[in-house]
C-alpha cells in the first residue's frame, strides 16, 4: 500500500494529524515576528540634531527659550517636506556665540554641518537599533543592508537546514534549529554594535526559516493528499499571528532589546518538542526504517479510531523518485518562457509583501498602528484565497491578487501628493489594500507554481522558486527606503509606485500562463510542453497527487515566508 493510500485509509487530516499539525503551526507565530522584526528594531523615529549648548536637549519643546534655540540652530526640512526638522544638519555660527540670547543670532551668517548626535521623538520608541547605533542620516543605509542580510540568512537556512532534515531526519533538525534559534536571538538583544549585530540576525535568519521549513515539511507529511493544498495555505495564518503579536509587544515594551526578548524567550518552549513530536513517517521510511515508521502509523490509527490489525509499510510503500532535472525548464521556448513568469512573480509578490509593511510606519501617525493593520489584511488575504481559488481557477485569480496590489498602490500617489495630513488614513487604506493583494497572490503563486511545474521536476521547480523569492525579500528594504533618497511628498509615494508598478506587470503577464483548474497536471517534460492545450478534464483532476501519479512536493521549497 502507497503511504497516500494510506494516509486516505486511516483520515487525510484525523485527530492525530490535526494534533501534530496544530503543534507545528505555532513556530509559524516566532517566524511571523522574526520576518519582520528588523523592520521594528531598526526603525528610525522622528529625529533632529542635539543642540550642543543646551543640556538635557529634548525632541519635545521645553520652554520658549528652548522653542527659540531650536529655531536657530535646527534648519527648516526641504520643501514640501514631511518632516518636522532638518534631521541631519545643524547650523553654524562663525566667531564666538552667545547661544544665552538666540534672538540675538543672524541665521544668514549661518553655514550647515552635518551632527552626529540627535534628539529623538520618544512618543512611539524609547529607543531602536538605528537610535542606540547612530544608523541614522549617512549610515541610514546600513539598517537596509541589515534586513538584506537577515533574508540572505532565510535563504542560508532554507539550503542547509533542508538538506540536513533530509538527512539526519526532521525532528532532530527542528532540535537542533530551535537550539540555534533561541541563543541566537538572545544573543541579539545584547548585541554591542553593528556588525555582531549583522553576524547574529543572519544566523537568526536561518534558523528562524529552517524551523519553519520543518514544521511545514513535517505537518504536511502526515496529511492526506486531499487536504494538503489548504493545510500549506492555513499555517501561513499563524504568521499574521506573529505579526500581531510582535505589533502588540512593540507597543507596549517601546524597547527593541526588550521587544527582541519578548520574541526570543517564548521559542524556548520548542526545545520541548522532542517529547510531543514524532519523527516522519515518510523520512523514516525513505531511509529504511520501516519498522519505527509503522509503530507510528499504528498510533495514528489509533488516535484516529480505525481498527485494523494489518501492516502499513514496507520498501514499496513510497515509489522511487522519477527522473527529470530542473536545467529541463529551460530547454523548450514555452517552458523557459512560464518559468520566467512563474519567478517574476515569485520575486515581486515577496517584494511587494515585505516591502509595503516596511513602508507602512511612514504612512500612519501611529506606527505601530499602521503595522498592526497591515497584519491584520492577512487574515481575509487568506480566507479569499480559499474561497477563490477553485471559482475562480489559478490565472484569472493570481492576476486579480497582483493588479489589485499594483493598483491599490500606484493609486497612493494621488493622496500623498496633492492631499495633506487629512488624507493620510486613506493611503494608508489604499496601503492596506496592496498588502492584502500581494498576502492573497502568496496563496495562490504556490498552488499556481505547484501544477504548473511537470511531477518529474515539481520539486525542484518549487524549490527554485522559494530561492528567487528571497531575492524579491532582499530587494524590500531598499525599495522601501528609496523614498528618502527624494525629497518631499514624493519620496513618500516612491515605494509604493514601484511595488505598484511591479504588481500591475506580474499580473498581466500571470495571462500568459495556462489555468490548471480542472486540468490533469501535466507529469513529463513533454506533457508540460503541451500543457494548456488539451481540453478539460470531465473531472478534477487539478493537483493530482496521489502516490499512482505525482510525487509529494517538498513543502519547504515553497513558503511564503
Amino acid at each position: 500500500m502507497k503511504f497516500d493510500d494510506i494516509l486516505v485509509r486511516l483520515g487525510e487530516f484525523g485527530w492525530y494529524q490535526k494534533r501534530l499539525y496544530l503543534l507545528l503551526c505555532i513556530p509559524s507565530i516566532s517566524t511571523g515576528c522574526y520576518m519582520m522584526m528588523l523592520i521594528v528594531a531598526m526603525q528610525s523615529p522622528e529625529h533632529r540634531c542635539m543642540i550642543a549648548s543646551y543640556a538635557n536637549d529634548t525632541y519635545d519643546i521645553q520652554s520658549d527659550f528652548h522653542r527659540a534655540l531650536v529655531n536657530v540652530t535646527i534648519p527648516p526640512p526641504g520643501a514640501d517636506s514631511v518632516h518636522k526638522y532638518d534631521m541631519c544638519n545643524t547650523y553654524t555660527y562663525p566667531g564666538d556665540v552667545n547661544y544665552s540670547d538666540p534672538m540675538s543670532l543672524d541665521k544668514d551668517s549661518a553655514y550647515q554641518v552635518k551632527c552626529n548626535k540627535w534628539v529623538f521623538d520618544k512618543s512611539e520608541f524609547d529607543e531602536t537599533f538605528s537610535t542606540q547605533h547612530g544608523l541614522l542620516c549617512d549610515d541610514a543605509l546600513k539598517t537596509s543592508h541589515s534586513q538584506m542580510l537577515f533574508y540572505v540568512g532565510v535563504l542560508a537556512g532554507d539550503l542547509g537546514f533542508g538538506m540536513l532534515s533530509d538527512y539526519i531526519g526532521r525532528k532532530k533538525t527542528f532540535l537542533i534549529t530551535s537550539v540555534i534559534l533561541v541563543a541566537s536571538s538572545v544573543s541579539a538583544a545584547f548585541a554591542p554594535e553593528y556588525y555582531s549585530f549583522l553576524v547574529l540576525e543572519f544566523i537568526v535568519g536561518a534558523s528562524i526559516h529552517g524551523l519553519f521549513m520543518v514544521c511545514c515539511v513535517h505537518g504536511l507529511e502526515l496529511v492526506g493528499p486531499n487536504k494538503r493544498i489548504w493545510a500549506g495555505i492555513v499555517i501561513h495564518i499563524f504568521f499574521a499571528i506573529g505579526l500581531c503579536y510582535l505589533a502588540g509587544v512593540g507597543f507596549l515594551l517601546r524597547h527593541w532589546k526588550w521587544i527582541q526578548l519578548a520574541v526570543a524567550i517564548p521559542c524556548s518552549i520548542y526545545m520541548f518538542y522532542w517529547w510531543f513530536i514524532p519523527e516522519s513517517p515518510r523520512w523514516l521510511i525513505s531511509q529504511g526504517r520501516y519498522d519505527e515508521a509503522e509503530e507510528i502509523m499504528q498510533k495514528v490509527a489509533k488516535v484516529n479510531k480505525v481498527e485494523t490489525n494489518e501492516r502499513f509499510v514496507d520498501e514499496k510503500t513510497l515509489d522511487a523518485p522519477e527522473g527529470g532535472q530542473l536545467w529541463h525548464l529551460f530547454t523548450n521556448k514555452v517552458l523557459f518562457i512560464r518559468t520566467m513568469i512563474l519567478f517574476f512573480n515569485w520575486i515581486v509578490v515577496s517584494m511587494v509583501y515585505y516591502g509595503v509593511t516596511m513602508h507602512a510606519g511612514n504612512l500612519s501617525d501611529s506606527f505601530f498602528f499602521g503595522f498592526f493593520l497591515m497584519a491584520l489584511v492577512e487574515f481575509p488575504a487568506g480566507a479569499a484565497t480559499i474561497a477563490l481559488l477553485d471559482r475562480w481557477g489559478r490565472q484569472k485569480l493570481q492576476c486579480a491578487c497582483m493588479l489589485t496590489a499594483g493598483i491599490a498602490c500606484l493609486c497612493t500617489i494621488f493622496p500623498v501628493l496633492f492631499g495633506g495630513e487629512d488624507l493620510m488614513p486613506l493611503t494608508l487604506t489604499l496601503s492596506m489594500i496592496g498588502k492584502f493583494g500581494a498576502a492573497a497572490a502568496f496563496g495562490v503563486i504556490y498552488v499556481f507554481s505547484l501544477e504548473l511545474y511537470p511531477t518529474v521536476v515539481r520539486n525542484g521547480g518549487m524549490g527554485a522558486s522559494s530561492c528567487v523569492a528571497r531575492f524579491g525579500g532582499m530587494a524590500a528594504p531598499y525599495v522601501a527606503q528609496s523614498g528618502s533618497l527624494v525629497e518631499g511628498k514624493f519620496g513618500l509615494a516612491l515605494p509604493l509606485m514601484i511595488f505598484g508598478g511591479a504588481s500591475v506587470a506580474a499580473g498581466l503577464l500571470a495571462l500568459l500562463l495556462p489555468e490548471t483548474l480542472e486540468r490533469k497536471l501535466p507529469e513529463t517534460i513533454e506533457d508540460a510542453k503541451t500543457f494548456g492545450k488539451a481540453q478539460k478534464s470531465s473531472s478534477k483532476l487539478t493537483l493530482k497527487m496521489s502516490s499512482s501519479t505525482s510525487t509529494f512536493p517538498s513543502v519547504e521549497n515553497f513558503t511564503k515566508l
